[in-house]
Protein backbone atom coordinates (compact mmCIF):
# COMPACT_ATOMS: atom_id res chain seq x y z
CA UNK A 1 0.00 0.00 0.00
CA UNK A 2 1.41 3.81 -0.69
CA UNK A 3 1.48 6.49 1.43
CA UNK A 4 -0.49 7.97 -0.58
CA UNK A 5 -3.43 5.28 -0.28
CA UNK A 6 -2.92 4.93 3.26
CA UNK A 7 -3.12 8.45 3.86
CA UNK A 8 -5.41 9.37 1.27
CA UNK A 9 -3.19 12.17 0.26
CA UNK A 10 -4.72 13.48 -2.92
CA UNK A 11 -8.58 12.25 -2.10
CA UNK A 12 -8.02 15.10 0.74
CA UNK A 13 -6.36 17.56 -1.58
CA UNK A 14 -3.35 17.44 -0.37
CA UNK A 15 -0.06 16.85 -1.35
CA UNK A 16 3.68 14.88 0.41
CA UNK A 17 4.66 18.14 0.38
CA UNK A 18 1.93 19.85 1.94
CA UNK A 19 1.68 17.75 4.74
CA UNK A 20 5.80 17.83 5.43
CA UNK A 21 5.48 21.33 5.78
CA UNK A 22 2.53 20.96 7.35
CA UNK A 23 4.39 18.96 10.34
CA UNK A 24 7.25 21.38 10.52
CA UNK A 25 4.81 24.22 10.79
CA UNK A 26 2.65 22.51 13.37
CA UNK A 27 5.95 21.63 15.73
CA UNK A 28 8.02 25.18 15.18
CA UNK A 29 4.24 26.61 16.79
CA UNK A 30 4.17 24.29 19.42
CA UNK A 31 7.51 23.31 20.27
CA UNK A 32 7.47 26.08 22.95
CA UNK A 33 5.94 23.15 25.07
CA UNK A 34 9.51 21.46 25.29
CA UNK A 35 10.64 24.41 27.07
CA UNK A 36 7.54 26.07 28.91
CA UNK A 37 6.62 22.32 30.84
CA UNK A 38 9.44 21.90 32.55
CA UNK A 39 8.94 25.51 33.40
CA UNK A 40 5.72 25.00 35.02
CA UNK A 41 6.05 21.68 36.30
CA UNK A 42 10.03 21.82 37.32
CA UNK A 43 10.66 24.78 40.42
CA UNK A 44 7.39 23.52 42.40
CA UNK A 45 8.12 21.30 45.10
CA UNK A 46 5.25 19.07 46.33
CA UNK A 47 4.57 18.50 49.76
CA UNK A 48 7.02 16.79 50.92
CA UNK A 49 9.72 19.44 49.43
CA UNK A 50 10.66 17.01 46.36
CA UNK A 51 10.75 18.51 42.96
CA UNK A 52 9.70 16.58 39.90
CA UNK A 53 12.08 13.80 38.26
CA UNK A 54 14.89 15.42 40.54
CA UNK A 55 14.33 14.69 44.13
CA UNK A 56 16.23 18.40 46.17
CA UNK A 57 16.81 20.16 43.32
CA UNK A 58 14.80 20.78 40.08
CA UNK A 59 14.99 18.62 37.01
CA UNK A 60 14.35 20.76 33.71
CA UNK A 61 16.14 18.57 31.21
CA UNK A 62 14.33 15.40 32.52
CA UNK A 63 11.80 16.93 32.05
CA UNK A 64 11.70 18.27 28.48
CA UNK A 65 13.19 14.59 27.50
CA UNK A 66 10.11 13.37 28.74
CA UNK A 67 7.76 16.30 27.29
CA UNK A 68 9.29 15.43 23.73
CA UNK A 69 9.22 11.88 23.83
CA UNK A 70 5.65 11.51 25.31
CA UNK A 71 4.54 14.34 22.43
CA UNK A 72 6.73 12.52 19.85
CA UNK A 73 5.10 8.87 20.32
CA UNK A 74 1.26 10.07 21.17
CA UNK A 75 1.30 12.20 17.69
CA UNK A 76 2.68 9.65 15.60
CA UNK A 77 0.07 7.09 16.77
CA UNK A 78 -2.25 10.18 16.37
CA UNK A 79 -1.03 10.13 12.09
CA UNK A 80 -1.16 6.96 11.88
CA UNK A 81 -3.83 5.60 13.96
CA UNK A 82 -6.83 8.25 13.43
CA UNK A 83 -5.18 10.02 10.04
CA UNK A 84 -6.09 13.35 11.55
CA UNK A 85 -3.79 16.26 11.22
CA UNK A 86 -3.29 16.85 14.80
CA UNK A 87 -0.69 17.15 16.90
CA UNK A 88 -0.37 16.28 21.23
CA UNK A 89 1.99 17.20 23.84
CA UNK A 90 1.52 18.25 28.09
CA UNK A 91 -1.77 20.01 27.81
CA UNK A 92 -1.39 23.94 29.16
CA UNK A 93 -3.10 24.85 31.88
CA UNK A 94 -3.75 20.91 32.94
CA UNK A 95 0.00 21.29 33.53
CA UNK A 96 -0.54 24.42 35.93
CA UNK A 97 -3.35 22.28 37.47
CA UNK A 98 -1.29 19.02 38.29
CA UNK A 99 1.58 21.44 39.44
CA UNK A 100 -0.05 24.01 41.76
CA UNK A 101 -3.88 22.12 42.67
CA UNK A 102 -2.43 18.63 42.91
CA UNK A 103 1.48 18.43 43.73
CA UNK A 104 1.32 21.18 46.17
CA UNK A 105 -0.75 18.68 48.49
CA UNK A 106 0.87 15.33 47.74
CA UNK A 107 3.77 13.91 46.35
CA UNK A 108 4.93 14.26 42.56
CA UNK A 109 4.12 10.97 42.10
CA UNK A 110 0.28 10.85 43.75
CA UNK A 111 -0.11 13.82 41.47
CA UNK A 112 1.03 11.84 38.18
CA UNK A 113 -0.89 8.90 39.38
CA UNK A 114 -4.29 11.17 39.33
CA UNK A 115 -3.55 11.82 36.18
CA UNK A 116 -3.42 8.41 34.58
CA UNK A 117 -6.26 7.68 36.67
CA UNK A 118 -7.98 10.56 34.81
CA UNK A 119 -6.82 8.87 31.52
CA UNK A 120 -8.04 5.79 32.34
CA UNK A 121 -11.50 6.75 33.20
CA UNK A 122 -12.04 8.70 30.08
CA UNK A 123 -10.81 6.17 27.90
CA UNK A 124 -13.72 4.62 29.23
CA UNK A 125 -16.14 6.82 28.47
CA UNK A 126 -14.74 7.02 24.97
CA UNK A 127 -14.72 2.93 24.37
CA UNK A 128 -18.03 2.71 26.00
CA UNK A 129 -19.46 5.34 23.57
CA UNK A 130 -20.45 8.57 25.86
CA UNK A 131 -17.68 10.69 25.19
CA UNK A 132 -18.50 10.41 20.87
CA UNK A 133 -22.36 10.28 21.96
CA UNK A 134 -21.73 13.55 24.03
CA UNK A 135 -19.90 15.64 20.60
CA UNK A 136 -23.14 14.34 18.62
CA UNK A 137 -25.68 15.68 21.19
CA UNK A 138 -24.19 19.09 20.56
CA UNK A 139 -26.01 21.78 18.18
CA UNK A 140 -23.89 22.32 14.92
CA UNK A 141 -23.90 25.86 15.15
CA UNK A 142 -22.58 25.53 18.69
CA UNK A 143 -19.70 23.79 17.59
CA UNK A 144 -19.22 26.21 14.72
CA UNK A 145 -18.73 28.55 17.65
CA UNK A 146 -16.74 26.18 19.55
CA UNK A 147 -14.31 26.48 17.03
CA UNK A 148 -14.83 30.06 16.45
CA UNK A 149 -13.86 30.98 20.30
CA UNK A 150 -10.81 28.91 19.42
CA UNK A 151 -9.30 30.98 16.92
CA UNK A 152 -9.76 34.12 18.82
CA UNK A 153 -8.32 32.21 21.73
CA UNK A 154 -4.90 30.99 19.69
CA UNK A 155 -5.12 34.53 18.30
CA UNK A 156 -4.44 36.33 21.73
CA UNK A 157 -1.76 33.66 22.56
CA UNK A 158 0.14 34.53 19.93
CA UNK A 159 -0.19 38.37 20.67
CA UNK A 160 0.83 37.27 24.15
CA UNK A 161 3.78 34.84 23.49
CA UNK A 162 4.98 37.59 21.46
CA UNK A 163 4.78 40.46 24.05
CA UNK A 164 2.68 42.28 21.73
CA UNK A 165 -0.25 42.43 24.15
CA UNK A 166 0.63 41.72 27.75
CA UNK A 167 -0.78 41.72 31.30
CA UNK A 168 -0.79 44.88 33.65
CA UNK A 169 0.49 43.99 37.01
CA UNK A 170 -2.08 44.06 40.13
CA UNK A 171 -0.29 46.77 41.53
CA UNK A 172 -1.08 49.21 38.97
CA UNK A 173 -3.68 51.55 39.83
CA UNK A 174 -5.66 51.04 36.80
CA UNK A 175 -8.64 49.13 35.75
CA UNK A 176 -7.66 47.87 32.48
CA UNK A 177 -6.65 44.21 32.58
CA UNK A 178 -4.22 43.61 29.46
CA UNK A 179 -2.06 46.48 27.48
CA UNK A 180 -0.55 47.22 24.21
CA UNK A 181 3.46 45.89 24.47
CA UNK A 182 5.52 47.40 27.58
CA UNK A 183 3.73 49.85 29.28
CA UNK A 184 0.74 50.43 26.53
CA UNK A 185 3.44 50.81 24.42
CA UNK A 186 5.54 48.76 21.54
CA UNK A 187 8.86 49.15 22.03
CA UNK A 188 12.21 46.89 21.51
CA UNK A 189 13.62 44.74 18.73
CA UNK A 190 11.79 41.76 19.63
CA UNK A 191 8.44 43.43 18.55
CA UNK A 192 9.64 44.30 15.33
CA UNK A 193 10.44 40.77 14.61
CA UNK A 194 7.00 39.86 15.50
CA UNK A 195 5.44 42.62 13.90
CA UNK A 196 7.71 42.08 10.36
CA UNK A 197 6.88 38.29 10.52
CA UNK A 198 3.18 38.79 10.64
CA UNK A 199 3.29 41.18 7.53
CA UNK A 200 5.46 38.83 5.70
CA UNK A 201 3.00 36.35 6.21
CA UNK A 202 0.03 38.32 5.69
CA UNK A 203 1.80 38.81 2.21
CA UNK A 204 2.59 35.95 1.25
CA UNK A 205 -1.02 34.42 2.69
CA UNK A 206 -2.96 37.32 0.41
CA UNK A 207 -0.89 36.51 -2.77
CA UNK A 208 -1.61 32.87 -2.30
CA UNK A 209 2.10 31.63 -1.88
CA UNK A 210 3.36 28.04 -0.89
CA UNK A 211 4.68 27.04 1.94
CA UNK A 212 3.56 30.90 3.22
CA UNK A 213 3.60 30.16 7.03
CA UNK A 214 6.86 28.23 6.42
CA UNK A 215 8.82 30.93 4.75
CA UNK A 216 7.55 33.52 7.30
CA UNK A 217 9.14 31.69 10.25
CA UNK A 218 12.56 30.83 8.73
CA UNK A 219 12.98 34.57 7.70
CA UNK A 220 11.76 35.80 11.30
CA UNK A 221 14.23 33.19 12.52
CA UNK A 222 17.21 34.68 10.34
CA UNK A 223 16.29 38.06 11.07
CA UNK A 224 16.60 37.36 14.80
CA UNK A 225 19.54 35.49 14.59
CA UNK A 226 21.21 38.61 12.84
CA UNK A 227 19.95 41.21 15.39
CA UNK A 228 21.46 39.11 18.22
CA UNK A 229 24.24 38.85 16.44
CA UNK A 230 24.84 42.53 15.89
CA UNK A 231 23.03 44.15 18.78
CA UNK A 232 23.54 41.69 21.72
CA UNK A 233 19.83 41.37 22.46
CA UNK A 234 20.53 37.66 24.03
CA UNK A 235 17.93 36.82 26.87
CA UNK A 236 20.89 37.52 29.19
CA UNK A 237 20.92 41.00 27.75
CA UNK A 238 17.12 42.44 27.79
CA UNK A 239 17.18 46.02 25.74
CA UNK A 240 15.83 48.35 27.89
CA UNK A 241 11.93 48.81 27.43
CA UNK A 242 11.58 45.75 25.71
CA UNK A 243 11.78 42.16 26.53
CA UNK A 244 14.42 39.19 26.10
CA UNK A 245 14.13 37.90 22.18
CA UNK A 246 14.75 34.73 22.83
CA UNK A 247 17.63 33.27 20.17
CA UNK A 248 19.29 29.95 19.13
CA UNK A 249 22.28 28.61 21.65
CA UNK A 250 23.80 26.24 20.02
CA UNK A 251 26.10 25.14 23.64
CA UNK A 252 26.39 20.93 23.14
CA UNK A 253 24.43 20.49 20.12
CA UNK A 254 23.48 16.72 20.53
CA UNK A 255 23.05 15.79 24.16
CA UNK A 256 21.43 12.27 25.64
CA UNK A 257 18.41 12.56 26.97
CA UNK A 258 17.75 11.87 30.62
CA UNK A 259 14.16 10.41 30.64
CA UNK A 260 14.17 10.41 34.82
CA UNK A 261 10.57 11.00 35.13
CA UNK A 262 9.53 8.45 33.41
CA UNK A 263 7.52 5.69 35.72
CA UNK A 264 7.42 8.23 38.26
CA UNK A 265 3.40 7.81 39.24
CA UNK A 266 1.38 6.33 42.18
CA UNK A 267 -1.45 5.57 41.04
CA UNK A 268 -3.82 5.34 44.04
CA UNK A 269 -1.03 7.23 46.40
CA UNK A 270 -3.25 10.78 46.34
CA UNK A 271 -6.46 8.73 48.16
CA UNK A 272 -4.20 8.83 51.25
CA UNK A 273 -2.31 12.08 50.82
CA UNK A 274 -5.26 14.43 50.60
CA UNK A 275 -8.74 12.03 51.10
CA UNK A 276 -10.79 9.86 48.64
CA UNK A 277 -13.03 12.52 48.30
CA UNK A 278 -11.06 15.50 47.55
CA UNK A 279 -8.74 13.30 44.96
CA UNK A 280 -12.36 12.06 43.39
CA UNK A 281 -12.71 15.85 42.90
CA UNK A 282 -9.32 16.40 41.54
CA UNK A 283 -9.61 13.54 38.66
CA UNK A 284 -13.06 14.98 37.56
CA UNK A 285 -11.74 18.36 37.51
CA UNK A 286 -8.93 17.24 34.99
CA UNK A 287 -11.17 14.83 33.48
CA UNK A 288 -13.61 17.37 32.38
CA UNK A 289 -11.21 19.94 31.10
CA UNK A 290 -9.34 17.20 29.16
CA UNK A 291 -12.60 15.70 28.04
CA UNK A 292 -14.40 18.76 26.33
CA UNK A 293 -10.92 20.77 25.35
CA UNK A 294 -10.07 18.01 22.78
CA UNK A 295 -13.33 17.94 21.56
CA UNK A 296 -13.00 21.76 20.59
CA UNK A 297 -10.10 21.13 19.69
CA UNK A 298 -10.72 18.95 16.99
CA UNK A 299 -14.13 20.00 15.89
CA UNK A 300 -11.93 23.03 14.77
CA UNK A 301 -9.40 21.27 13.18
CA UNK A 302 -11.49 19.25 10.97
CA UNK A 303 -13.40 22.25 10.12
CA UNK A 304 -9.95 24.64 9.11
CA UNK A 305 -9.33 21.25 6.95
CA UNK A 306 -12.71 20.93 5.38
CA UNK A 307 -12.76 17.16 6.78
CA UNK A 308 -15.93 17.52 9.01
CA UNK A 309 -19.31 16.49 7.76
CA UNK A 310 -22.51 18.11 7.30
CA UNK A 311 -22.91 17.95 11.49
CA UNK A 312 -19.73 19.07 12.12
CA UNK A 313 -18.08 16.15 13.05
CA UNK A 314 -14.42 15.05 12.31
CA UNK A 315 -13.75 11.46 9.95
CA UNK A 316 -12.25 8.67 12.50
CA UNK A 317 -14.39 10.66 15.39
CA UNK A 318 -13.47 7.39 17.41
CA UNK A 319 -10.05 6.89 16.83
CA UNK A 320 -9.32 10.70 17.96
CA UNK A 321 -10.71 10.31 20.89
CA UNK A 322 -8.77 7.08 22.18
CA UNK A 323 -5.59 8.47 21.04
CA UNK A 324 -6.10 11.23 22.87
CA UNK A 325 -7.33 9.26 26.23
CA UNK A 326 -4.20 7.28 25.76
CA UNK A 327 -2.08 10.38 25.73
CA UNK A 328 -3.33 11.23 29.12
CA UNK A 329 -2.45 7.90 30.43
CA UNK A 330 1.22 8.37 28.99
CA UNK A 331 1.55 11.79 30.07
CA UNK A 332 0.82 10.84 34.06
CA UNK A 333 3.10 7.77 33.40
CA UNK A 334 5.74 9.42 31.88
CA UNK A 335 5.48 12.24 34.93
CA UNK A 336 4.96 15.27 32.56
CA UNK A 337 1.12 15.42 33.17
CA UNK A 338 -1.74 15.01 30.92
CA UNK A 339 -1.01 15.22 27.37
CA UNK A 340 -3.61 16.48 25.16
CA UNK A 341 -4.71 17.32 21.92
CA UNK A 342 -3.09 21.03 20.40
CA UNK A 343 -4.75 24.03 19.00
CA UNK A 344 -2.06 25.28 17.37
CA UNK A 345 -2.05 21.91 14.78
CA UNK A 346 -4.12 24.44 12.82
CA UNK A 347 -0.85 26.31 11.95
CA UNK A 348 -0.44 22.99 9.78
CA UNK A 349 -3.56 23.05 8.26
CA UNK A 350 -3.02 26.66 7.22
CA UNK A 351 -0.08 25.43 5.42
CA UNK A 352 -1.77 22.83 3.84
CA UNK A 353 -1.63 19.79 5.87
CA UNK A 354 -4.97 17.16 5.90
CA UNK A 355 -4.20 13.85 7.10
CA UNK A 356 -2.19 11.90 9.52
CA UNK A 357 1.09 11.81 7.69
CA UNK A 358 1.82 15.86 8.94
CA UNK A 359 1.36 14.65 12.45
CA UNK A 360 3.86 11.56 11.70
CA UNK A 361 6.59 14.43 10.92
CA UNK A 362 5.67 16.20 13.69
CA UNK A 363 6.03 13.37 15.84
CA UNK A 364 9.40 12.71 14.45
CA UNK A 365 10.80 16.30 14.80
CA UNK A 366 9.27 15.71 18.62
CA UNK A 367 11.52 12.70 19.29
CA UNK A 368 14.46 14.19 17.43
CA UNK A 369 14.02 17.42 20.00
CA UNK A 370 14.77 14.68 22.75
CA UNK A 371 18.64 14.42 21.20
CA UNK A 372 19.36 18.00 19.26
CA UNK A 373 18.14 20.49 22.07
CA UNK A 374 18.59 23.54 19.39
CA UNK A 375 16.24 22.50 17.13
CA UNK A 376 13.99 23.49 20.06
CA UNK A 377 16.00 26.75 20.84
CA UNK A 378 16.72 27.70 17.58
CA UNK A 379 13.01 29.29 16.77
CA UNK A 380 12.49 32.38 18.25
CA UNK A 381 8.81 32.48 19.58
CA UNK A 382 8.43 35.78 18.15
CA UNK A 383 8.91 34.41 15.12
CA UNK A 384 6.88 31.35 15.18
CA UNK A 385 3.53 33.07 17.17
CA UNK A 386 2.49 35.08 13.73
CA UNK A 387 1.00 32.21 12.54
CA UNK A 388 -1.26 31.36 15.66
CA UNK A 389 -2.78 35.20 14.21
CA UNK A 390 -2.93 34.12 10.78
CA UNK A 391 -5.10 30.79 11.76
CA UNK A 392 -7.33 32.62 14.46
CA UNK A 393 -8.13 34.84 11.61
CA UNK A 394 -8.66 32.00 9.16
CA UNK A 395 -11.07 30.46 12.16
CA UNK A 396 -12.84 33.63 12.78
CA UNK A 397 -14.46 33.21 9.06
CA UNK A 398 -16.88 30.25 10.31
CA UNK A 399 -18.75 32.73 12.60
CA UNK A 400 -20.60 33.65 9.27
CA UNK A 401 -22.40 30.12 9.78
CA UNK A 402 -24.24 30.77 12.68
CA UNK A 403 -27.57 32.65 12.84
CA UNK A 404 -27.44 35.36 14.50
CA UNK A 405 -31.08 36.67 14.49
CA UNK A 406 -31.53 33.49 16.28
CA UNK A 407 -31.58 34.12 19.72
CA UNK A 408 -32.00 30.71 21.16
CA UNK A 409 -28.39 29.35 19.51
CA UNK A 410 -26.73 33.13 19.02
CA UNK A 411 -26.14 34.11 22.86
CA UNK A 412 -24.33 30.69 23.75
CA UNK A 413 -23.17 31.24 20.42
CA UNK A 414 -21.23 34.36 21.63
CA UNK A 415 -20.77 33.44 26.12
CA UNK A 416 -18.42 30.39 23.55
CA UNK A 417 -16.83 32.18 21.74
CA UNK A 418 -15.69 35.85 24.12
CA UNK A 419 -15.20 33.54 27.23
CA UNK A 420 -12.40 31.69 25.53
CA UNK A 421 -9.66 34.15 25.24
CA UNK A 422 -11.40 36.25 27.54
CA UNK A 423 -10.85 33.69 30.44
CA UNK A 424 -7.90 31.98 28.42
CA UNK A 425 -9.84 28.43 29.10
CA UNK A 426 -11.22 26.49 26.21
CA UNK A 427 -13.46 24.56 28.82
CA UNK A 428 -14.81 27.59 30.22
CA UNK A 429 -16.41 29.02 26.96
CA UNK A 430 -18.04 25.55 25.89
CA UNK A 431 -19.02 25.21 29.68
CA UNK A 432 -21.08 28.95 29.46
CA UNK A 433 -21.98 28.09 26.19
CA UNK A 434 -23.65 24.57 27.05
CA UNK A 435 -25.06 26.10 30.35
CA UNK A 436 -26.62 29.18 28.26
CA UNK A 437 -28.59 26.92 25.67
CA UNK A 438 -29.76 24.44 28.53
CA UNK A 439 -30.97 27.61 30.16
CA UNK A 440 -32.65 29.59 26.97
CA UNK A 441 -34.51 26.21 26.07
CA UNK A 442 -35.38 25.72 29.28
CA UNK A 443 -37.35 29.46 30.03
CA UNK A 444 -38.71 29.05 26.73
CA UNK A 445 -40.22 25.94 27.57
CA UNK A 446 -38.58 23.94 24.98
CA UNK A 447 -36.70 22.06 27.27
CA UNK A 448 -38.18 18.63 25.67
CA UNK A 449 -36.07 19.71 22.85
CA UNK A 450 -32.89 19.62 24.38
CA UNK A 451 -30.80 16.20 23.83
CA UNK A 452 -30.73 14.41 26.93
CA UNK A 453 -26.67 14.46 27.37
CA UNK A 454 -26.67 18.39 27.29
CA UNK A 455 -28.77 17.94 30.13
CA UNK A 456 -25.98 15.60 31.66
CA UNK A 457 -22.94 17.75 30.54
CA UNK A 458 -24.90 21.09 31.46
CA UNK A 459 -25.14 19.40 35.44
CA UNK A 460 -21.14 18.80 35.05
CA UNK A 461 -20.33 21.84 34.06
CA UNK A 462 -22.43 23.40 37.31
CA UNK A 463 -20.29 21.12 39.43
CA UNK A 464 -16.90 21.93 37.63
CA UNK A 465 -17.82 25.88 38.08
CA UNK A 466 -18.47 25.39 41.27
CA UNK A 467 -15.99 23.06 42.27
CA UNK A 468 -14.03 24.90 45.19
CA UNK A 469 -17.17 25.75 47.22
CA UNK A 470 -17.99 21.95 46.78
CA UNK A 471 -14.48 20.84 47.93
CA UNK A 472 -14.83 22.91 50.91
CA UNK A 473 -18.30 21.35 51.91
CA UNK A 474 -17.30 17.65 51.12
CA UNK A 475 -13.96 18.22 53.17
Amino acid sequence: MSIDSYFRIRERGSTVGQEIRGGFVTFLTMAYIIVLNPLILGYVPDSEGNYLGGGADPNLPAIAAGTALVAGVLTILMGSVANFPLALAAGLGLNAFVAFAIATQSTWADAMGLVVLEGIVILVLVLTGFRRAVFHAVPTQLKVAISVGIGLFIALIGFVDAGFVTRIPDAAQTTVPVQLGSGGQLEGWPVLVFAGGLLLLVALWVRHVKGAILISIVAATVVAVVLEALLDLGPANENAGGWALTVPSFDGFVDLPDFGTLGQFSLFGAFSSVGVVAALLLVFSLMLADFFDTMGTMTAIGAEAGLNDAEGVPPHTQRILVVDSVAAIAGGAAGVSSNTSYIESASGVGEGARTGLSSIVTGLLFLLATLFTPVVRAIPSEAAVPALVLVGFLMMQQVADISWSDLEIAIPAFLTIVLMPFTYSITVGIGAGFLAFVLVKLVLGKARLVHPLMWVVALLFVVYFAIDPITDWLT
